[in-house]
């Protein structure tokens, strides 16, 4: 299967919606906070919520298509963990939304005839090697359901999460992307709340001259073609490991939690109402507070927020090169 380019009619669709409407065009659901790993570097799981049922979702979906939303995102912790997910996707299809899923890909491979006509794929793969210490599983799992999941799904991507761990084994990942005839995309690792002391310092980047390598490998890698999706211009951000773009997170997504609160991001744990009020109602009450948060927070270099920031803000290489809702 080759690789299609990212829809310039869908990133029209974005833009208008985002600059002339100044509405978000992506709806990020953290669907279930269920998981069936236990990563200590991640704390979705550590703290199992409500989560809104199948009608509520679906409910929701109407609202946000009514809003102008154009994709629909299902993630975190392990959204293959609720049996209901396809029918999720596919109230989401019938809308007219793209859809996207994010997995750690060990059910992936078993529930693939469920997911017709998903979009986009995002496969959590943070080495081969190191993987059963970062995430307490086996890799070729993973990596069979990417194999089976390339006739079924037109777009896949493989998201490594940088770390001290895996340092050595980032470009084996863009060589198995290549083989497999796949995305590969990088980002540094965030220290969140929930995530304990003991656990950052066994994965928090400790050696800087290792880290300044590797990514100066991945860019150098870049240059050559190799099937990375992230742009050179984050790459060099996360080098230096300090965002130099000017976040639009809290603008160009609306971010909901499995229970139906509505947050400015992934990164904030404050929320801004509850789908139940109506998002266009959500939206237009939390103007303040939004500009507020963004306002106060540190930053951070999440792929998908850094690199819709500066489509955003037509930063000319992302713009001519943008490949990745």
């Amino acid at each position: 299967m080759e690789m299609r380019k990212f829809s310039w009619k869908l990133a029209s669709q974005a833009l208008w919606q985002l600059r002339v409407r100044g509405r978000p065009f992506v709806l990020s659901h953290a669907v279930t906070t269920r998981c069936n790993l236990k990563c200590s570097f991640c704390r979705y799981w550590k703290n199992p919520g409500p989560e809104m049922g199948r009608d509520e979702i679906c409910d929701m979906l109407r609202d946000a298509r009514s809003f102008g939303i154009g994709a629909y995102n299902a993630w975190a912790a392990e959204p293959l963990m609720r049996d209901d997910l396809p029918q999720i996707l596919a109230c989401a299809r019938s809308l007219g939304m793209t859809t996207s899923l994010v997995t750690n890909g060990l059910l992936l491979k078993r529930r693939l005839p469920e997911l017709a006509g998903l979009d986009y794929l995002t496969v959590s793969l943070d080495g081969l090697e190191c993987y059963r210490e970062l995430r307490g599983a086996d890799p070729k799992t993973v990596v069979d359901a990417i194999c089976a999941a390339k006739e079924a799904v037109p777009e896949i991507l493989i998201n490594c999460v940088i770390s001290q761990r895996n340092l050595d084994e980032l470009p084996r990942l863009v060589e198995l992307a290549r083989s497999l005839g796949v995305w590969v995309s990088f980002e540094p690792m965030h220290k969140e709340n929930g995530i304990d002391d003991l656990a950052w310092q066994k994965f928090s980047i400790c050696d800087e001259s290792a880290y300044k390598e590797a990514i100066d490998r991945l860019i150098r890698l870049k240059e050559s073609g190799a099937p990375i999706i992230n742009s050179l211009t984050y790459l060099k951000m996360v080098r230096g490991k300090r965002p130099t773009f000017r976040c639009r997170a809290s603008d160009i997504i609306l971010h909901v939690t499995a229970e139906g609160a509505v947050h400015c991001c992934r990164a904030q744990d404050q929320p801004l109402g509850h789908v139940s009020q109506g998002l266009a109602r959500v939206w237009e009450r939390s103007k303040i507070d939004r500009k507020r948060i963004s306002r106060q927070c540190p930053g951070c270099l999440f792929f998908g927020y850094a690199e819709n920031s500066m489509l955003f803000d037509m930063v000319p290489e992302v713009l001519a090169h943008y490949e990745w809702m």
